[in-house]
């Protein structure tokens, strides 16, 4: 199963572990309760089929330059087709513009702005002009194959026509849901507006004495944190192992990040019960509201007033967790502390 680029049609990426509230969780950490809900129907390929990638025939393929954009001011981009259905057996771009910034590299987190369009019907199926999505990760396998392979590459301010095939696009299953078929190839308008690490970085800290010892193990698997021979503190703390050089994290913006959770366990590695890291997440970042009481406590008061590109490690007594009540979900006690390892890669 494929899902939309982006997320498009997602409601989010707000891990259920670091809800205020409580609700239940998917295998891959994504939230079922109505506060934090992270998945959407939408967003879904139909049920596998055993039925192979679609191929367009030699004769059936159409020029890019039937691919019409129209970018009047105040108004999103819409695509028109001059053929339908518009089809092409592989990824085609047309670069409108060249941009100036950075060449975007294939382990970066590319912000951009597209309206996407069925090839088959011209119906439009994602506009992130008008409704912003969160970045997209390009080693995230889930992506859209074709849609990678055009953005990688190029420079941030690039504007370009993508037309990707069925294979490099929802494949052999389409999607029910949106109306896309295993036939129906995809078009794009997409601007890339900006790239940049998905990881932490900045000036490496030397770790804060009588603070858990962390080690990071890569984007695609849970951070190992060691706690120290002692019970823990009764109040917050946080203290940064990174200082990034990005902008000051605001209240009231949209946080993205890569995260490991760990019961404390005086001595030893605490116990992961959330991770961007873990298996199935592929090193994706969560992003979710931050200062506004839409996740943990601890999180709101630690991590406003960060920077983007920092590594910071939190503390997080029971009072700015889950309280006396825990998340049975997560394996959490009302009296259990936790320690998270943050890495900050974006606030929007």
């Amino acid at each position: 199963m494929r899902r939309i680029p982006l997320r498009l049609l997602a409601a989010g990426t707000l891990p259920v572990l670091l809800l205020a509230g409580c609700g239940s969780s998917t295998s891959n950490g994504s939230s079922s309760s109505k506060a934090g809900k992270s998945t959407s129907k939408s967003a879904k390929a139909s049920k596998s089929t055993s039925q192979p990638p679609y191929t367009v025939a030699a004769k059936d393929v159409s020029p890019i330059s039937a691919v019409k954009v129209s970018t009047k001011k105040g108004k999103s981009p819409s695509i028109s087709l001059d053929k339908k259905p518009f089809q092409v057996n592989k990824t085609t771009v047309d670069v409108k513009s060249e941009g100036s910034g950075a060449t975007v590299k294939d382990t970066d987190l590319a912000d951009v702005s597209y309206v996407a369009v069925d090839g088959r019907t011209g119906k439009t199926l994602a506009d992130t002009f008008a409704n912003a999505a969160g970045p997209m990760y390009l080693k995230d396998p889930t992506q859209f194959p074709g849609l990678v392979k055009a953005i990688k590459g190029k420079k941030v301010g690039t504007t370009e026509t993508i037309a990707v095939p069925p294979k490099e696009a929802f494949g052999a299953e389409g999607n029910s849901e949106l109306g896309v078929t295993r036939k129906d190839s995809i078009v794009f308008y997409l601007k890339i507006n900006d790239a940049r690490p998905n990881s932490a970085t900045g000036t490496t800290v030397a770790p804060k004495a009588g603070m858990p010892k962390v080690k990071w193990n890569g984007n695609t698997k849970p951070a190992t944190i060691t706690m120290p021979n002692s019970a823990p503190p009764k109040k917050l703390q946080s203290a940064n192992l990174i200082n990034g050089d990005g902008p000051t994290v605001k209240k009231g913006q949209t946080l993205t990040a890569l995260y490991t959770g760990v019961i404390w366990k005086k001595g030893k590695a605490g116990k992961v019960f959330d991770s961007t890291g873990n298996e199935g997440r592929y090193g994706v970042p969560a992003s979710f509201p931050i200062g506004e009481g839409k996740v943990i406590k601890g999180w709101d008061k630690a991590l406003v007033g960060k920077k983007v590109g920092d590594r910071v490690e939190i503390v997080i007594p029971p009072a700015d967790g889950y309280g006396k009540k825990g998340n049975a979900q997560g394996g959490i006690k009302g009296t259990d502390t936790l320690v998270f390892v943050v890495d900050i890669v974006g606030a929007k």
